[in-house]
């Protein structure tokens, strides 16, 4: 059976009873009118209906969760949402992961559960709404059963902890009461949602649901699932983009012992980044992962670049450098606001600096995999972590030409995304693979594709190289009055159909700090050639960017001599609303500066012009929320050691504060082992990096021994958060390097400058 049962929805949001008492909550979306339904959340309800909620007789309540959780904690705050409003006992609750709901609908296919995409910070914002209205419908029909049972008007009942409480003590189990509750009318109106004052599990604390199967070892990811008994395949991939095969020893691999077959992958031509197998490569198919790889050695295959090389990161960084100087250069402009040249040429100071950012991969834990069984002219079945399930399905619809009901694509949790799950070229490697012509006793076999970690490092979707140039003028007061950003990088929207005068907006963000501080603001962006794949990483297009502006102004603070954290809030000026075109604006400086000093204090920052050591401080807006990141480094004799580490983030409500602290924690020591150690590089058209030796993952050292996090308490919207921890991270790092090393050598000067400025 294939999990799930198709049946039709009569209307936006409904309910149904099962017969053995269970009740069950639909809810529609604006995409779709009809959904699957999972059998674990269907039990044995084969009613007309579309089910994130199922409240059984036995009192546990099944929550369906429609993003994929790549380790975001997703499952876990989309769950309580629900749970919360129905007054549900969290004890109770059972989380499903939902595959893709998708089925035929005149033609075209019905997304049923909505956009299903994590990964860029979108979860819970786009579910607040719903998954709240789901559960006070729920609520509301439980009450209304019990007030029947009870004899007392519904409004003097309250829901507690997955019961229906009167007001004299009288309580009756949600369960009990199920199936009465999916005999009640509808309300002519959706039921009121809670007040915030009423939340119990909202904005509470709360461990992962998959916690314990996390460090037990009992998780099942993508790459432990089966169906029959797989065969195993992992790929030679031509390591030169655009290259083709020079020589393979096929005998060879086909006389190691477990090994059936080697079957060529050819891309597909036209087809979109992220969507096609990304390079020519041989599949090796064998009875296990040992074999296979075994059959892979034996092969030997070597390989010949293309016709254009791959330049290597030096030869970037000079073409960005001459584009920078090139007056004839055009740029794209990103944002224009008054007069730089102008305010350049009354300024009372200048300054410049450029920065460089290596490529960067996305290393998850969990390398990619995917489980196909294909049976020919029936169906197929994708099992693979994935953060966009609808980019899955249209790989699958086109390689196969089946329809909706012949495609089940499951989603089991992802060990990591960080944006790699947003391509989806190894599950169309895999999808070739199953349907390629394979000796009789393996045809109708399903296919496991592993890649290694060899392979998710030297065939990644980088993070883009890039180059930053700044110029900023101040006035006699030392204010900002002028600034010039120039950035150069390979756009990762090349070859994903976007017009050359937007490929820009996958790098930058027009709108972003200092836009809308400073009077005189130009942003250009030069975009640069490259063969590599490339794509999101982490919050782009907000990091690369926050580094540069970020780590410039340190540099602008410390030419004028001021205090960085000052200097800051003086830009920022006073509490107002910034227009901001992006998703979450606009801008609140009141909030920004709010983190900012929050950071500051958590840290003491009082002591900054007199500690040994170096404090840095940096804040970034990403998606609606703010962030800020203030860091103290010690140098050593072979390095630095970062003593401690502050992060103090904006949200919005956030609904489950434990998981926000994780992820904030988790992106900021991400980010600072990718500053400190991880890059990239280019040498003879390919990439050199092959494994954790030289791709060094920070281990204990120099990291901190834990990253102290502040939430700040709020009452706006839920924003996403599964980013945020990443961007302001690095250049508070750099700043408090900077602090620490090359203004040491000028600490007395500075003492008795600012002791006269005071």
């Amino acid at each position: 059976m294939s999990g799930e049962i198709r049946l039709s929805r009569r209307r936006f949001m409904q309910y149904a009873a099962g017969a053995a008492g269970a009740l069950i909550i639909g809810i529609g979306t604006v995409e779709a009118a009809d959904r699957p339904v999972p059998i674990s959340l269907l039990g044995d309800a084969w009613s007309q209906m579309g089910p994130y909620l199922r409240i059984a007789q036995d009192g546990r309540v099944f929550i369906g969760v429609r993003d994929p959780d790549n380790g975001e904690g997703t499952a876990t705050s989309l769950a309580r949402i629900i749970a919360d409003e129905l007054d549900a006992d969290w004890s109770s609750v059972v989380v499903e992961y939902l595959g893709l709901g998708v089925e035929p609908g005149n033609g075209e296919p019905k997304f049923t559960y909505g956009r299903q995409r994590s990964g860029d910070a979108t979860s819970i914002p786009a579910a607040w709404a719903d998954l709240r209205q789901a559960g006070a419908l729920a609520r509301w029909l439980l009450l209304q059963a019990a007030a029947r049972r009870l004899g007392v008007p519904a409004e003097q009942l309250r829901g507690e902890s997955g019961m229906a409480v009167a007001a004299d003590g009288r309580r009756i189990a949600y369960g009990d009461l199920a199936n009465a509750a999916a005999s009640i009318d509808a309300p002519a109106s959706p039921p009121p949602v809670k007040a915030p004052e009423r939340y119990k599990l909202i904005g509470q604390p709360a461990g992962d649901i998959d916690a314990r199967a996390v460090v037990t070892g009992t998780l099942r990811y993508a790459a432990d699932e089966s169906i029959g008994d797989p065969v195993v395949a992992v790929l030679a991939r031509c390591p030169y983009p655009g290259g083709t095969l020079d020589a393979a020893d096929r005998d060879a691999a086909g006389k190691v012992p477990g090994v059936f077959a080697i079957i060529d992958i050819t891309p597909e031509q036209g087809q979109l980044p992220g969507m096609a197998a990304q390079a020519r490569a041989l599949a090796v198919i064998a009875v296990d992962t040992w074999s296979a790889l075994k059959g892979r050695e034996a092969l030997k295959a070597s390989w010949k670049p293309g016709e254009t090389s791959e330049p290597g990161s030096g030869e970037l960084e000079k073409k960005a450098l001459a584009l920078f100087d090139d007056d004839a250069a055009t740029p794209t402009t990103v944002r224009d606001d008054g007069d730089i040249a102008t305010a350049r040429k009354k300024a009372a100071r200048a300054l410049e600096a450029t920065y460089v950012q290596p490529w960067v991969a996305h290393a998850t834990a969990e390398t990619p995999n995917c489980l196909v069984r294909f049976d020919p002219d029936t169906r197929i079945t994708v099992v693979a972590a994935s953060q966009s399930p609808r980019q899955a399905y249209t790989i699958v619809q086109r390689m196969t030409g089946f329809g909706p009901d012949k495609i089940d694509i499951r989603v089991p949790r992802g060990g990591g995304g960080f944006g790699r799950r947003l391509e989806h070229d190894y599950i169309a490697e895999a999808v070739a693979v199953a349907m390629a012509k394979k000796p009789p006793e393996i045809q109708n076999r399903a296919v496991r594709v592993l890649w290694t970690r060899d392979d998710d490092l030297t065939r990644d979707y980088y993070r883009p190289f890039a180059v930053h140039r700044l110029n900023a003028s101040l006035d006699r007061k030392k204010a900002i009055v002028g600034w010039h950003q120039r950035m150069a990088s390979p756009s990762t929207l090349v070859g994903r159909a976007t017009p050359p005068d937007r490929l820009w907006q996958s790098e930058l963000v027009a709108d972003a700090l200092p836009a809308g501080l400073v009077p005189n603001f130009r942003s250009d962006y030069y975009p640069l050639d490259s063969l590599l794949a490339r794509g999101d990483w982490r919050g782009s297009p907000h990091v690369t960017p926050t580094f540069a502006s970020e780590s410039f102004i340190d540099e602008l603070a410390h030419a004028v001599q001021a205090n960085p954290l000052d200097f800051r809030l003086k830009l920022l000026g006073e509490a107002r609303q910034l227009p901001y075109n992006g998703r979450g604006g606009p801008v609140d400086t009141a909030r920004m500066a709010n983190v900012l000093k929050l950071a500051a204090e958590k840290l003491d920052w009082s002591r900054w012009l007199r500690s040994e050591n170096g404090l840095g401080i940096a804040c970034a807006y990403v998606f609606g929320a703010y962030v800020a990141h203030a860091i103290e480094v010690a140098p050593t004799t072979d390095g630095i050691d970062i003593h401690r580490v502050v992060c103090v983030a904006d949200v919005g409500r956030a609904v489950n504060p434990l998981g926000l602290a994780a992820q904030l924690e988790g992106a900021t020591i991400d980010a600072l082992s990718t500053a400190l150690n991880l890059a990239i590089t280019v040498k003879d058209g390919k990439v050199q990096q092959t494994g954790f030796k030289d791709y060094p993952i920070a281990a204990t050292q120099p990291m901190p021994y834990e990253v102290e996090t502040v939430i700040v308490a709020s009452t706006a919207e839920p924003t996403g958060a599964s980013v945020i921890g990443v961007p302001s991270a690095a250049p508070a790092l750099a700043n408090a390097v900077f602090r620490a090393t090359a203004v040491r050598v000028r600490r007395l000067p500075l003492l008795r400058e600012l002791a006269r400025l005071r």
